[in-house]
């Protein structure tokens, strides 16, 4: 897509292969270049950005370092098969049934992939400002800290740090170095707190320093940071949940029932 320019003096301040990826990341995120499609040839590229081989060469690198694309040199680049997942937020909130695993694992599973989840870190920590106030701590109050990495055919997927009340966490499993049975929506629901509502706070972020080490992050790229807010009866926080997701390797998707009572 063209952008009509606003200001004469406006111009693109990325160097030129960096700008070539930029447009072809898009190409791919959008479909036009779809999974396992070949990328056009360095020499068509050449002409295309009026470009030299040794830019293509370095922009189509980028693309490789960002899992986007495969191939060698001397041979034809083309798009990775799972250029970029969809994930549906909806489908992992239902507490799992008895004896089942965390739904995340469960639905990523159906779609063929190998998905896990590993505990990095269970500690009672000061949360940040954000997740503080979605859980009505006081300031300077602590909660209990879950950290996980979740991995999708052994390449990281998300960074998932959840915040729980201390009130609600303490002797319980949640505040125990160990994978919770179900997931905690399961235990939650177990200790009288049964997930009712849940609500999404979702930007775009150049990701901090862990982020990029976890995920495994080439360069600057934009992470979706998804602060989830979950409420029991009474309207009760019972957890805040920080998602940290590669922006170019993975979408949300959201679906709404429009309520045909509005205006």
């Amino acid at each position: 897509m063209t952008v009509p320019r606003t200001d004469t003096d406006a111009f693109d301040r990325r160097p030129l292969h960096e700008r070539i990826a930029a447009d072809l990341r898009d190409e791919i995120m959008c479909g036009d270049l779809a999974p396992g499609a070949s990328l056009p040839s360095t020499a068509q590229l050449k002409g295309r950005f009026d470009a030299s081989s040794a830019t293509v060469q370095k922009a189509l690198q980028l693309l490789k370092d960002e899992r986007l694309v495969v191939g060698r040199a001397g041979a034809a680049v083309t798009v990775r098969e799972h250029r970029q997942r969809t994930m549906r937020p909806a489908a992992y909130m239902a507490p799992a049934h008895a004896g089942e695993p965390y739904r995340w694992l469960t639905e990523e599973g159906r779609n063929g992939v190998r998905a896990r989840s590993t505990l990095l870190e269970v500690a009672e920590v000061v949360p940040p400002a954000d997740v503080s106030a979605a859980l009505g701590l006081p300031e300077g109050a602590t909660a209990l800290l879950r950290c996980q990495l979740l991995t999708l055919d052994d390449e990281p997927a998300e960074l998932v740090a959840s915040y729980y009340p201390t009130d609600i966490a303490h002797g319980t499993p949640i505040a125990q170095r160990r994978k919770i049975q179900g997931g905690t929506p399961a235990l939650l629901a177990e200790l009288g707190f049964p997930p009712r509502v849940s609500v999404d706070h979702v930007s775009a972020r150049v990701p901090t320093q862990d982020q990029c080490v976890a995920l495994v992050l080439p360069g600057n790229l934009p992470v979706l940071r998804t602060l989830r807010v979950v409420r029991s009866d009474g309207d009760r926080p019972i957890e805040a949940t920080v998602m940290v997701k590669a922006g170019h390797l993975y979408e949300l998707r959201y679906e709404f029932t429009p309520d045909r009572t509005a205006g």
